[in-house]
């Protein structure tokens, strides 16, 4: 039913650093699976650079794309500072704004699009001129801190319990306890990752 991306870098036993461009290959050579990211680091990127990816991938595989979005670097150190800073990008403080970006993501790949204020003048902003739909977007965690903010904004969790193994059931708990109906979900919706070996 689906198969999702991860988003690593500087690792030579995994070969997938670029989800976007992954999910549009496995998303031409099928026709039915949901593909999608498991996740985009998003303090590496501009949430427009986002949103615009998956709205496109949205626009041309409707229905079966979904957009799991961690707050984690995905890499080491030295890789994290050339993939935020290297190239005068992604401010030194996206992990911290990772709640406010993860509303842009989702703003910007609405059909309607986002007013963005420059100059005092009010401009339109839309990830893709011609969206009809969007892609399921799932927050994706490993702590309390995306189960909260998933909860609270009426979105989907995955809890990351390959990386730690700690926490697991607190916070799929959290999650259903906070969890606030949304126009996208009405309910909680949740599964865990596992190593398999």
């Amino acid at each position: 039913r689906r198969y999702w991306l991860a988003e690593h870098h500087n690792m030579p036993a995994v070969a997938s650093t670029n989800p976007p461009l992954l999910i549009a290959m496995l998303a031409a050579a099928t026709e039915r699976i949901r593909v999608g990211s498991g996740g985009v680091m998003l303090p590496n990127h501009a949430p427009l650079v986002v949103a615009e990816q998956f709205a496109l991938l949205e626009a041309a595989y409707p229905g079966r794309i979904d957009l799991g979005l961690g707050r984690a670097p995905g890499t080491d150190p030295v890789t994290g500072y050339a993939l935020r800073y290297g190239g005068g990008g992604v401010s030194q403080d996206a992990a911290e704004r990772f709640a406010e970006h993860v509303d842009n993501v989702r703003a910007m790949m609405d059909p309607a699009g986002v007013g963005v204020t420059v100059g005092g003048q009010t401009h339109a902003l839309r990830a893709t001129p011609v969206a009809t739909s969007t892609p399921d977007v799932w927050l994706l965690g490993s702590s309390d801190f995306s189960a909260r903010l998933a909860a609270r904004n009426g979105m989907p969790y995955v809890f990351a319990h390959h990386f730690s193994g700690q926490g697991t059931a607190e916070a799929l708990d959290l999650y259903r306890s906070q969890f606030v109906p949304s126009p996208e979900l009405a309910e909680p919706r949740t599964f865990l990752t596992v190593n398999v070996s």
